[in-house]
């Protein structure tokens, strides 16, 4: 998987004091350093193997190029837009959130927000404080029989509509992945947002920040709205078009607007903030005590099972590697990882179009992690610093190498129940096919030829190709062995295909020298696995 041992991690906000004493629990050594400067940031990662934050401090592309050690991040929270995730992937380093982690505490802010907005109650306070009683000026609505729209209806979103309906409200709402059946069953009806815009008292959004959901909410649509709508972000600054805002609260179009986040944080542009019919806060979603323990405790918890070998959760990039420390995908990853090797040295090439097929009811699922560990096969060696399972489909596709899967229930004898995995390199009579035996990945067969007994592929290898009849390869591969000091540990031979046979031998080191076999077979090739 190449990920190394983690030993250092460097906590660069403030978290609750669990995720400090679960990391060092775990074997792992702590840096607290909240606050920390661009600069002071960029020198003190440079060793680190994990870095935890929350949203203030913003891991980019010149931070994780810094970070020479770095092999994950991990958000102490759910968004991950102030993590360059690009360049992550493209170094190998895995980002993690913790998705659950600060639901309850933004949800319930958001149901504050909407109450706030629907009584005055944060203006009316404040008249208080100035010694005044305006009873009359502070006319609120009941918010029972409204309309509330939730745009994204994952956990946050599914929490304030439940909530909301207490109050009698009625909830519509939009979710792109959530079907509307599964809304249905928390009470939320789905529509198309251009039905959703007209029929709304109130419009409260919980999506993440991306390039289809910046500016969800414009000129354009406010313009849909009714005259009045009352709006709530607390979950990214942007959904909401902040300059299409202002000018909606101007005109009155929107009646009030509730912000706990903005485009730029803090807000240099105080026209928002300031205006008398805006609630604002300074992005406080998931600060609760409750909150704050809950994601400290559950990244703490995620990386020391990642550092242990237990397993991953929160993966934000390389869900394939997640898979990885599944005990009974672990040496299938190994297999393709093996079988990419294999063919990229047999091929000679790295370029072009590989299938990868899985066949067996067992592997039915297996080609979401296979496809990168065969791209990483096929990497391996090449001149990229690391490849891992995180970043090796991105890589493969800018070397040129497009990676493909299909899958067959069918899987022939005497591998019908664990399964095969066959590797081709389109366009070319390379192909190569293995299994697992055990926890022992094996080659089956070798371009069109057979092995009887499959092939361990690991350690040290020689495989090459010579004609059946002639025995004098291995004679000689047995000398050179003997002048190298070194073991022949295992022997496969294949069926023959046009009177020749393929051989894959282990070995207890490699060969230094081939000159003297290569008049003696038709091709040779020595890895590593």
């Amino acid at each position: 998987m190449a990920l190394g041992k983690l030993q250092k991690v460097l906590i660069s906000e403030s978290l609750d004091p669990c995720c400090r004493e679960i990391l060092q629990a775990g074997g792992l050594r702590v840096t607290e350093k909240p606050g920390l400067s661009k600069e002071e940031l960029l020198r003190e990662i440079r060793d680190c193997d994990g870095l935890i934050v929350r949203s203030a401090t913003k891991v980019t592309a010149e931070v994780l190029e810094a970070a020479e050690r770095l092999q994950v991040v991990g958000r102490a929270g759910t968004g991950v837009d102030n993590v360059d995730v690009d360049a992550a992937t493209r170094k190998g380093v895995l980002v993690m959130n913790t998705p659950t982690g600060n639901s309850l505490s933004a949800a319930e802010l958001t149901c504050g927000m909407i109450l706030c907005l629907a009584r005055q109650i944060p203006q009316a306070a404040a008249s208080m404080k100035e010694g005044k009683w305006d009873r009359k000026k502070y006319m609120g609505m009941e918010l029972n029989g409204k309309t509330l729209a939730v745009l994204g209806l994952g956990r946050i979103g599914r929490e304030v509509a439940i909530r909301m309906q207490a109050f009698g409200m009625k909830t519509i709402g939009y979710d792109p992945i959530i079907t509307a059946d599964v809304s249905a069953t928390f009470g939320v009806e789905q529509l198309p947002l251009e039905q959703i815009w007209p029929r709304c008292d109130f419009i409260t959004v919980h999506t993440p920040l991306l390039p289809s959901t910046t500016g969800l909410l414009n000129d354009s649509t406010f313009a849909k709205c009714r005259r009045g709508v009352q709006v709530v972000n607390c979950a990214r600054g942007g959904i909401v078009d902040e300059g299409a805002l202002l000018r909606a609260l101007q005109s009155g179009q929107c009646g009030g607007a509730a912000l706990d986040v903005f485009t730029q944080e803090p807000p240099k542009d105080r026209d928002l903030v300031n205006h008398p019919n805006v609630i604002s806060c300074p992005h406080l979603g998931a600060s609760t005590q409750e909150a704050q323990s809950r994601c400290g405790k559950e990244i703490a918890m995620q990386i020391v099972d990642m550092a242990t070998g237990k397993g991953l959760t929160g993966v934000v990039n390389g869900q394939a590697l997640s898979k990885a420390f599944a005990p009974q995908t672990k040496p299938w990853i190994t297999l393709a990882k093996a079988l990419g090797t294999v063919l990229c040295t047999a091929g000679k090439q790295v370029q072009g179009s590989v299938q990868v097929c899985t066949l067996g009811t067992p592997l039915k699922e297996a080609g979401s992690y296979l496809t990168p560990a065969v791209a990483a096969g096929m990497l391996a060696g090449g001149t990229q610093k690391e490849v891992t399972l995180v970043n090796a489909t991105l890589l493969a596709q800018e070397a040129g190498l497009k990676v493909t899967t299909t899958h067959s229930h069918v899987a022939p004898e005497p591998d019908s129940i664990t399964g095969l995995v066959q590797v081709s390199l389109q366009g070319t009579p390379h192909q190569v096919t293995g299994t697992v035996q055990g926890s022992t990945p094996v080659l089956r067969q070798i371009n069109g030829a057979t092995f009887k007994l499959p092939a361990p592929l690991s350690g040290p290898l020689l495989i090459y190709r010579a004609k059946a009849s002639d025995t004098s390869a291995l004679a000689t591969l047995t000398g050179l062995l003997s002048k190298a000091g070194a073991q022949l540990l295992s022997y496969q031979s294949s069926s023959t295909v046009a009177g020749e046979q393929w051989s894959v031998v282990g070995l207890s080191a490699p060969l230094s020298n081939l000159g003297e076999l290569k008049p003696r077979v038709t091709e040779i090739f020595q890895l590593h696995l």
